[in-house]
């Protein structure tokens, strides 16, 4: 049986993060979670495209007394630095209106 030892302090950056063995186990956990359920496929840059950059958010998942539960990492894109016209042509973001909530709920 093995067994990590959890932290209660979050890093706030991958340096932080890669000197305590509890955040690598939780960054590999993510890398394997994004495997698993076939997330991504790496394929090669197009040419004149600015790759968007990657960045670890970690968190402590505490239970209702306050004791640390695990320690979680995940892994997102800064999106925001992409340029309408330049990275993408158009965005999509649904969004219901009062009234079709009202209706599905009624």
């Amino acid at each position: 049986v093995s067994y990590s030892i959890l932290s209660k302090v979050e890093p706030k950056d991958f340096k932080s993060a890669v000197i305590e063995d509890c955040w690598i186990q939780a960054m590999q956990d993510e890398i394997h979670e994004f495997d698993r359920l076939d997330v991504w496929e790496l394929v090669p840059p197009p040419d004149c495209a600015m790759i968007i950059a990657l960045k670890w958010i970690y968190k402590v998942k505490l239970d209702e007394y306050g004791d640390v539960l695990k320690n979680k990492a995940r892994l997102v894109t800064k999106g925001y630095r992409q340029e309408e016209g330049l990275d993408f042509e158009e965005s999509f973001a649904p969004v219901a209106r009062l009234e079709a909530i009202r209706i599905f709920l009624a």
